[in-house]
């Protein structure tokens, strides 16, 4: 029998502002633990929290862009459980009145355009975070409290390729906003995966196991085809899946059991009696519109014909493609920037350091060296050199002037050279007529020492060929 999953995800995105959901105090990652704490963080007696009006605004940016119909009515619940990282014995969250509800989000798989529902987005305040040695468990609560949208999708996922796909675009989108920085690695986006597996065209869903904090776009995909393999196993052998959390093991590839979910745990939600209804004005949910990623690349395709491949891989950057926005005011030679952009620039990022792209390299030192590449007045070897200069802050055309790294175009003088590689090595004429494509690299090398290496290879190796042609 054939099988099929059935994927949902639910996203915890950090937002980057620059204070806690309710308190006061600063965002604390990276800080010494119980650093970037108050009050209210901890839980003292007779604190009462403040709603971040920067958080909520970042929460409407985002539901707006994922197309959701948005509550402008903000009201908050308590979710009522008892662990050592909450201090409170509940989390403030939005079980009843989520900000956004029924949204549409565009992604793309292998070039096509699917089209993700997005089921609930809404506002909640993290927890403490914990470190285990031994059998000693120590708190860290610097993160208590920190801003997050959770973001839960239908459950319109088949494989872990449209998974990932859909968890890298977010990942993305959230960056294009600028309402958290992503980061995956440091706990900013956090993945939890539910998934089952039915027969090909049934209708019902299977038992559902959730795979729990997905740290990387590749482990999202990787957990996923892993537990559609064992949970077919597991069907094929006979055996029912049972409903659990598992956790995905990068050392062995593997998902790995963590607790069954034998009840529904009853969290006792309720109105937070603490904070008032807010009504959303006019300068929260009228905020300016940016473009998306997904349009980005579609216009990179279809207005400046770039291939989805390059389009992708430029857009996955915003700042690189941010850059390439104000290249493109001033030359029409996209391809050529964007191999540029992605290849080497890429390549040489710590030169950054930290300082933006158009102030560690002008736009206008860029364009000078396109337009010296696509002017054949520098060859591609040469291009290299001036590009080294170029990223340490020194302008193309001052390097090409100074270097006499002009690149040699004119043809007696290429066939000049050409005569005195031939009558140095007269052989050469017999192994060309004999079929030796040897032969012509030999001639085209000897030309280019000659030359010093500045003479245009194309122009040489054209040349050559039409040389050596009237000499047999």
């Amino acid at each position: 029998m054939n099988y099929e999953a059935v994927i949902g995800i639910e996203i915890h995105c950090e937002l980057k502002t620059e204070t806690k959901m309710f308190s006061g105090a600063p965002l604390g990652y990276g800080q010494r633990p119980n650093t970037a704490i108050n009050e209210i963080d901890i839980s003292m007696p007779g604190t009462l929290p403040q709603v971040n009006k920067q958080a909520v605004a970042h929460g409407v940016k985002l539901a707006q862009a994922l197309n959701c119909d948005i509550d402008t009515l903000v009201r908050f619940d308590r979710k009522n459980y008892f662990y050592s990282d909450l201090p409170k014995g509940y989390q403030i969250t939005q079980q009843f009145y989520p900000l956004g509800r029924d949204g549409l989000f565009n992604i793309l798989v292998n070039d096509d355009i699917k089209t993700v529902r997005i089921n609930r987005l809404h506002m909640e305040e993290d927890t403490a975070k914990q470190f285990h040695e031994g059998e000693n468990t120590l708190i860290d609560f610097n993160r208590a409290g920190t801003p997050l949208l959770e973001i839960v999708t239908e459950a319109d996922f088949r494989t872990g390729e449209e998974a990932a796909a859909y968890v890298d675009a977010l990942r993305l989108l959230v960056v294009y906003l600028g309402i958290s920085d992503g980061r995956m690695d440091e706990g900013s986006l956090r993945c939890d995966v539910n998934i089952s597996i039915r027969p090909v065209g049934q209708e019902a869903f299977g038992t559902k196991v959730e795979i729990k904090n997905l740290n990387s776009i590749s482990n999202v995909q990787k957990s996923i085809e892993y537990e559609i393999k064992r949970q077919t196993e597991v069907v094929e052998s006979g055996e029912a899946v049972i409903t659990e959390t598992r956790r995905f093991d990068e050392k062995h590839q593997s998902t790995v059991s963590m607790r069954v979910k034998e009840s529904v745990v009853d969290y006792r939600y309720f109105v937070e009696p603490n904070i008032a209804p807010i009504r959303l004005g006019a300068g929260i949910m009228d905020q300016q519109e940016i473009e998306l990623p997904v349009a980005r690349i579609m216009r990179y395709n279809e207005s400046l014909g770039l291939s989805m491949y390059d389009a992708s891989v430029l857009v996955k950057n915003k700042e690189l493609t941010d850059y390439f926005e104000l290249l493109i005011q001033d030359t029409s030679e996209y391809k050529l920037v964007v191999n540029w952009l992605t290849q080497d620039i890429l390549s040489v990022l710590d030169k950054k350091e930290g300082r933006p792209f158009e102030v560690w390299i002008q736009p206008k030192y860029f364009i000078e060296l396109i337009d010296a590449i696509k002017t054949d007045t520098i060859s591609s070897k040469q291009a290299k050199e001036v590009f080294a200069k170029m990223v340490e802050g020194e302008s193309p055309k001052a390097v090409i002037e100074k270097s006499g790294m002009v690149q040699i175009n004119d043809e007696p003088t290429i066939l000049a050279w050409i005569e005195e590689a031939l009558e140095a090595n007269p052989q050469v004429i017999d192994d060309y007529r004999n079929g030796s494509n040897k032969s012509l690299k030999f001639v085209v090398g000897q030309v280019m020492k000659l030359s010093k290496g500045q003479v245009n290879p194309r122009i040489a190796n054209e040349l050559v060929v039409r040389t050596l042609d009237k000499k047999i």
